[in-house]
């Protein structure tokens, strides 16, 4: 079986050395360089990096329209583009979706889950079809999230566990259909979603930071300054902040802020 990684975001990297370490891999299919940082200089995702530590070759092709597949196989993975559906009956293309579909589909699930206040998640594995992420499931575990854990920490759950199950699938892949009752969607998140609304109950605020953390933050004015929140809890049924950024500064604690207001 040739085997192919469709993958960009870091939860893709995570799954994509999992399986690089366990099959030879075609090439990995990933997104073209982008600005990144302050300088704004192209720089390779995530899944690029991964592969070049695999020594698997990289294809980056700005649009699928023409993409040739040269493989049976093509596990997607957090790649951040929709597949076209000419090329779907040209190989078998699994989906790794971190969610209990038909739960969360969509961008964001993870996010979109934390924020919802969800207290379980899982991976579900699917063929890829032309509706987003509807396809017929081949696998699907769950697993529970803690209250204090943010995005970062459910990714990072959901990849062993999606290298797992995606193990299962090639060695026997059938499907059963996916239920449309129960379906819900997980925009893509927003500027305006990463605004804190202090008015906002406790437990829902303390759930957008953690959906938003480590990777893009939600934003607020605390004491008269722009800043990102990075953690926050609930303390007497308010939210606090605990670990903040003000603007051209660095990560600090709360207290190390206000200290350094007096």
């Amino acid at each position: 079986m040739r085997l192919a990684v469709a993958a960009t975001a870091p939860f893709g990297a995570d799954v994509l050395e999992r399986l690089g370490a366990a099959h030879d891999l075609e090439y990995v299919l990933t997104r073209p360089d982008r600005p990144r940082g302050r300088g704004r200089r192209d720089g390779p995702p995530p899944a690029k990096l991964a592969a070049e530590r695999l020594g698997v070759p990289v294809r980056q092709p700005e649009r699928l329209a023409a993409f040739e597949i040269h493989a049976d196989t093509v596990v997607v993975v957090a790649y951040g583009a929709l597949i076209p559906a000419a090329l779907l009956d040209d190989a078998l293309w699994l989906n790794v979706h971190p969610s209990l579909l038909p739960r969360w589909r969509g961008a964001a699930p993870v996010e979109r889950a934390i924020m919802a206040g969800d207290r379980e998640t899982g991976v579900t594995i699917h063929r890829t079809t032309a509706e987003l992420d509807a396809g017929p499931i081949a696998a699907q575990a769950s697993f529970p999230i803690a209250p204090d854990e943010d995005a970062g920490a459910v990714y990072t759950k959901a990849a062993p566990l999606a290298a797992e199950l995606v193990e299962d699938v090639l060695r026997e892949p059938r499907f059963e259909p996916q239920a449309e009752e129960g379906a819900t969607y997980a925009d893509k998140i927003t500027a305006a979603d990463r605004e804190l609304d202090w008015t906002r109950p406790a437990e829902e605020i303390v759930n957008l930071v953690r959906a938003l953390s480590p990777h893009v933050g939600a934003r607020a004015e605390l004491d008269g300054r722009r800043m990102i929140v990075w953690r926050a809890r609930v303390d007497n049924g308010r939210a606090v902040p605990v670990e903040v950024q003000p603007e051209g500064r660095r990560r600090m604690s709360y207290d190390e802020f206000l200290r350094g207001l007096r």
